[in-house]
């Protein structure tokens, strides 16, 4: 097996540990004066946004902007844009979920760029450098504070998918496992599986190498074994075990890429505004059906890791963690769309066996059960 890619871009510096948050201020001033802080709204009702601010140091000017909610779509991001060139803002921090970052990330990736917002979601390579991005993940699951892509909807085609370039990768993550407390417990499960599931696919993946097989096994572990107490509440030390898988995960695919689930979760997700983790948990155990011979012994291998047969244990994490199938019994709407979407989707050209449109009409008659 090949030891490591040919490219690898990792996080600039990562902070790890209960409170770090309180430094983040203090951490982009190195970046600017003027800042622009994304977040969604529990990040001013919890508090913290207010925390965040007294220790905000002398002579900086801090914007902040609020998600509203909901997919990232590209009319979230063309605001966004407005609002930081308006500020003339240096750097762009974002604290939240996925949705969160993955706005401030194309915010600042984007921030000097010659196009539209839409040009670079169709494919346009990004011409001139951004601004810093600074990432505080504030659930445990999509891996975005250690990845170059951020993943939105055009709203106006319903197509979802990433904008990718290397200078989209942050220069700051803060790993804060104090701020999941604030995490309703739906977000915990549906972010959960999202992260196992990057995991899975990432050392299942036919670009996999040895760096990312390793981050990749392992962050199945720490989530594998600590997701469910983490949902419960039943261990004060599984949210922190959580995030660090999450964040491995996200490590690992950015190297190794994704596989059918990501594939067919982004046109599922879109025609059925259900949530982009509880689409890749409830497919999970199909797609590693239909995947288990091309994974060779890796499925064995992760077997082993975990304690536990592997799909054994996807299904009964998704019984304990409530989340039964959206899709049970409701008619499948643009089903071509849906499969050609998935067919072209860049995780899909990863995935361990290759997909053809059989494989993702299997995969959508098990989803579809009556």
């Amino acid at each position: 097996m090949t030891i490591l890619p040919d490219k690898i871009v990792f996080p600039g510096r990562t902070l790890i540990g209960a409170g770090r948050v309180q430094n983040l201020l203090a951490e982009c001033a190195r970046y600017g004066r003027r800042g622009l802080l994304v977040h969604g709204r529990s990040l001013a009702a919890n508090g913290v946004l207010k925390a965040l601010r007294r220790n905000q140091p002398g002579g900086m000017t801090v914007a902040t902007w609020e998600h509203a909610g909901g997919e990232p779509a590209l009319s979230d991001l063309e605001r966004l844009l407005e609002t930081a060139r308006k500020h003339q803002a240096d750097w762009i921090a974002g604290i939240g979920g996925g949705s969160v970052l993955d706005l401030a990330k194309a915010c600042a990736g984007l921030f000097h760029a010659l196009q539209s917002p839409e040009a670079y979601h169709n494919g346009a390579a990004i011409e001139t450098p951004g601004l810093a991005f600074a990432a505080v993940p504030t659930t445990a699951g999509t891996g975005s504070e250690a990845t170059v892509n951020a993943v939105l909807t055009n709203n106006a085609t319903h197509r979802k998918k990433s904008i990718r370039d290397d200078a989209l990768m942050a220069r700051l993550v803060i790993l804060d496992p104090a701020l999941l407390q604030y995490c309703p417990k739906r977000v915990i499960a549906h972010a959960g599986m999202d992260a196992f599931t990057q995991a899975l696919e990432a050392f299942t993946s036919r670009h996999a190498v040895w760096l990312s097989d390793e981050l990749g096994l392992k962050a199945l572990t720490l989530i594998g074994a600590h997701l469910e107490a983490f949902y419960c509440g039943a261990d004060p030390a599984a949210a922190e075990k959580v995030l660090m898988g999450s964040y491995l995960a996200g490590l690992s695919f950015a190297m190794a890429r994704l596989g059918v689930v990501h594939g067919i979760a982004h046109p599922l997700g879109v025609h059925y505004h259900v949530p982009h983790g509880y689409v890749c948990g409830v497919c999970l155990p199909y797609a590693v059906e239909l995947n288990r011979e091309a994974m060779g012994g890796k499925y064995e291998q992760a077997s082993r890791a975990l304690g536990r047969d592997l799909l054994d244990l996807i299904r009964h994490l998704l019984i304990r963690l409530d989340m039964p199938s959206p899709f049970r019994g409701r008619p499948i709407v643009e089903k071509e769309a849906i499969i050609r979407e998935t067919l072209a989707a860049w995780s899909t050209q990863a995935n361990p066996k290759p997909i053809t449109p059989a494989d993702v009409e299997w995969l959508l008659e098990r989803l579809f059960l009556p």
